[in-house]
């Protein structure tokens, strides 16, 4: 049902004059009248935020924290989604964020109270973030662990009995089982191998029953970059197949922690070949009664996989810093990957006789298909594609080869900013000294507006920076194992890749710490270790992915400590920016570095009344080459020691 405007629509005006009159009136008079404190900034940006919304543009809205730009683009969002009739997305950098943006006491309940509101809010968490009923049933059987009975037996009753649900319940989602690792979780979990469409449990699946509930939303649609960039690339072909896209259509869309927008984009467009997985997928095909010819292309599918796989591992070089290890597209390996996609395609042609002889579990078949065709498709790119991006991954998954087109400006630009709808960026970081040219060539956006806006907040009574040169990484750690402990705990650890923070964890197992309670990102569930984190202040939490979004006011977190600046790393995906760009260091190194390390001393300082401190390693050389930078981008002056 569609909802009332927030103010009442008249013939005398637009509705964008109308809906920054009504603006006016929150800021200048409702807010300040229920006790919220008026901001020059938060001001500033709101009305600039009226000329997207008219003009139906891009803009880059960069503010300082404490400004308040999460209140200031959800009451247009909001207005804005009852005016068109259709729900704004809100796109948050991750899983974490999006349950920040709807707890009890974040700005969406604030405009309820304040405006005497119902607003329409609805989660679409992506699809990996669902416990899958075909692989809970799988693990149950394959484990001698007592947690996914437990899970089983928790599920509620009409999952099991098929009796009928009388009204929507929420189920099955990843922060249900915060006890649960990453890797316990990746057993139950969904997964693109899953062909949720021939399922027999679809229709008492908690990810389907959540998606119908959230495609009816009015107002807003909270979800993550990945799953936003998730529902571009598939949009097209779901409809083709007959199915809704993963998304509404839009009124607007909003991306909170803007410039984190690449990497979901990169994320999404890319194609993997699992080793284990074909492997795994045909065995479980072997065992069906199938004709002998099927069985013997299998077969020497499987060996051409194990020869590939072989060579790959054999010929790809580690990247520090990242999982992302570095090909080469060799004679060898263009052979292999040919004979490959040959016997595939063989396979494939086989698999439609087999269909038709009905001796294979339909569900299993179709995942099989559907798997192949994937492979189909990645090795096409993989021979075809002179400019296409192509790495190894080799983890706990197995081994794993990584294909993407190319880098995703020119395709975001066609994809999605074309298309004549308010598209608003929101961030602390989106500019180097005010240029927002890094982010506007990466994500191809050619025609924007901008705006940029400090923080309101007193940096200098409230904040002290530390800069400590790094000679001896064991003195680094005992240094933050000191100040740690000296601080009592409320301390963030930002770690620049989990290798480090792995280091890190190492060390004090070594040392056998025990003064204060450690928690390591990886270890649980994230939003249920940041929620642990909030509620002990004596606690240190250690993480690789939180230098942006964690907000966290008050005495639980009032110290920062950057183990060293955030560099990307020389991977395959970074080392194409860096071949397209005039001077790498300046163009792609610096402005990414600079805005990550802006976005990990802005944890700190969240509300007028916090204090902290920041404290940040430089390794020996990079005091010539980038200590000038890094003093011009911080928000007050530092203190050195070295």
């Amino acid at each position: 049902m569609r909802q009332p405007l927030p103010f009442e629509l008249t013939k005398t005006s637009s509705f964008y004059e109308q809906l920054q009159d009504w603006i006016g009136d929150v800021f200048y008079d409702i807010l300040p009248s229920k006790g919220y404190e008026l901001r020059d900034e938060q001001i500033f940006m709101a009305f600039q935020l009226e000329k997207a919304f008219s003009n139906k543009k891009v803009i880059f809205g960069e503010a300082g924290v404490g400004t308040g730009k999460t209140l200031v683009y959800l009451l247009y969002a909001i207005a804005y989604a009852r005016y068109i009739g259709k729900p704004a997305i809100i796109a948050c950098a991750d899983e974490s964020l999006i349950e920040q943006l709807v707890k009890k006491e974040g700005d969406i309940k604030k405009i309820e109270k304040a405006l005497g509101m119902e607003i329409d809010v609805r989660l679409a968490k992506s699809r990996d973030q669902y416990l899958c009923l075909q692989k809970l049933d799988r693990a149950i059987s394959q484990s001698d662990t007592q947690i996914y009975n437990n899970i089983y037996e928790e599920l509620p009753p009409f999952v099991h009995d098929n009796s009928s649900m009388n009204q929507f319940f929420r189920y099955g989602d990843r922060k249900d089982y915060p006890s649960l690792n990453e890797e316990e979780w990746k057993d139950i979990a969904w997964d693109s191998l899953q062909d949720c469409l021939s399922c027999s449990k679809r229709h008492r699946c908690g990810q389907t029953l959540n998606r119908d509930h959230y495609r009816k939303a009015t107002d807003l649609v909270v979800c993550s970059h990945d799953f936003y960039m998730e529902h571009i690339w598939t949009k097209d072909s779901r409809i083709r197949e007959g199915q809704l896209p993963l998304l509404p259509d839009p009124s607007s869309v909003v991306f909170d922690e803007g410039h984190l927008l690449e990497f979901a984009s990169q994320k999404a467009l890319t194609y993997r070949i699992s080793d284990e997985m074909l492997d795994l997928l045909l065995n479980r095909l072997q065992e069906n009664d199938v004709r002998e010819k099927t069985l013997i292309t299998i077969e020497e599918v499987i060996e051409l996989n194990s020869s590939l796989f072989s060579l790959l591992s054999e010929v790809a070089k580690p990247v520090k810093g990242s999982e992302r290890m570095e090909l080469q597209k060799t004679p060898q390996i263009m052979v292999l990957a040919n004979l490959l996609l040959e016997k595939i395609n063989l396979l494939a042609e086989e698999l439609v006789f087999e269909s038709e002889l009905y001796t294979i579990d339909e569900y299993e078949l179709r995942i099989v298909e559907e798997y192949l065709d994937q492979i189909i498709y990645s090795l096409t790119l993989l021979i075809e594609d002179d400019k296409g991006i192509i790495w190894f991954e080799n983890g706990s998954t197995g081994q794993i080869l990584v294909i993407m087109p190319r880098l995703i400006g020119e395709i975001l630009g066609n994809r999605v900013f074309k298309n004549k709808i308010p598209y608003i960026f929101s961030s602390a970081t989106l500019s180097t000294d005010g240029d927002f040219t890094y982010l506007s060539n990466t994500l191809g956006v050619d025609d924007y507006l901008s705006l940029s806006v400090p923080s309101p907040f007193d940096y200098e009574e409230k904040l002290a920076i530390t800069i400590h040169s790094e000679e001896d990484r064991t003195k680094k750690w005992q240094h933050i194992l000191n100040s740690i402990t000296k601080a009592q705990g409320k301390s963030l650890v930002l770690f620049n890749n989990k290798w480090d923070l792995a280091e890190f964890k190492t060390y004090l197992l070594d040392e056998q710490y025990s003064d204060l309670p450690v928690i390591y990102e990886g270890d649980a569930e994230i939003s249920n270790l940041i929620q642990q984190f909030q509620a002990q202040e004596e606690m240190v939490l250690c993480a690789y992915t939180l230098w942006e979004g964690l907000d966290i006011p008050g005495s639980a977190l009032e110290n920062v400590f950057i183990a060293s600046l955030p560099f990307p790393p020389y991977d395959p995906v970074f080392d194409a920016k860096r071949s397209g760009a005039k001077n790498a260091y300046l163009e792609v190194d610096l402005p990414y570095m600079l805005l990550r390390l802006k976005q990990g001393v802005g944890r700190v300082i969240r509300t007028s009344t916090d204090t902290g401190t920041i404290h940040i390693w430089l390794k020996e050389e990079e005091r010539a080459s980038v200590l000038s930078e890094v003093k011009k981008n911080l928000p007050v002056p530092a203190t050195y020691l070295f």
